[in-house]
């Protein structure tokens, strides 16, 4: 692909993107956007085109990334509305629907895509759901550009609020269990660096069986587990936790509250 992507938003997200389009060798030019003067040094030392005209960078993409926070989207997307019709338009935004995108700039071909800050290190799990409009060659755009920032798939929009909660906010979650693996660790006397890049491994190393070899995680679990072993013994300690009501307590609420959030904005279901 050699088309010119526009990156509105050069925040968390949109510079996870240019950065990882950078690393995959994207061949085509890249442009970045974003109001704040150092974030637009940052896209400058990378080589990549940044201003802080929205519609000019609009104009001159021939796909572009809307990476603004959800509250921000109409007002983007009034901006550069003409600059963008008919052309290929990609949001992160969370909670905000299709619909409500055509409602603004009905001329655009619109994909709603979730991401996570994984992004960075192209292992980003990314789910997308596309507008009527977006023909077949648009999406082997799009998933040509998310195969870049790690795994895609397309999902029917109907579970985006649940994507959203599962996976987008993911990294958050495993992060709170790698930092509890660490002060295992510590506690049990490895030094630090050791504790917490143990446990970092250990989480990516569970996640690439699962996805590798196509496991169930329970099989995994299975595969480690001996009669009178260590494992059994911390297993048999946390299955008397909370742990797994937590974690799908944590998702079911983040899930309700992307419902909120749009609820709040006005925003069509």
């Amino acid at each position: 692909m050699t088309e010119t992507i526009s990156v509105i938003g050069a925040g968390m997200i949109g510079g996870a993107i240019v950065k990882s389009l950078l690393k995959s060798g994207y061949a085509g030019k890249i442009l970045a956007t974003d109001s704040q003067p150092e974030r637009i040094r940052a896209m400058e030392e990378l080589g990549v085109s940044a201003l802080r005209d929205n519609r000019k960078a609009a104009a001159e993409a021939d796909i572009v990334f809307v990476c603004v926070k959800p509250g921000d989207v109409e007002k983007v997307l009034k901006e550069i509305s003409k600059e963008i019709a008919g052309k290929l338009v990609i949001s992160t935004a969370a909670t905000v629907p299709l619909k409500f995108y055509k409602q603004i700039a009905p001329d655009a071909k619109f994909v709603r895509i979730m991401p996570n800050i994984a992004v960075m290190v192209q292992a980003s799990y990314t789910a997308y759901c596309c507008g009527e409009n977006v023909t077949q060659e648009d999406k082997k755009k799009v998933k040509a550009l998310l195969d870049m920032m790690g795994i895609c798939e397309e999902i029917d929009e109907k579970y985006m609020d649940a994507i959203t909660a599962l996976t987008g906010s993911g990294p958050g979650y495993l992060s709170i269990i790698i930092e509890a693996l660490m002060y295992a660790g510590l506690k049990v006397g490895l030094p630090r660096n050791v504790a917490l890049y143990g446990a970092a491994q250990a989480v990516l190393g569970t996640g690439k069986l699962v996805l590798e070899l196509q496991e169930h995680p329970a099989r995994i679990k299975d595969m480690v587990t001996t009669p009178n072993g260590t494992t059994i013994e911390a297993i048999y300690q946390l299955e008397g936790s909370s742990i797994r009501q937590s974690l799908m307590r944590a998702v079911e609420e983040a899930a309700k509250k992307s419902q909120r959030i749009r609820e709040m904005l006005g925003m069509p279901q």
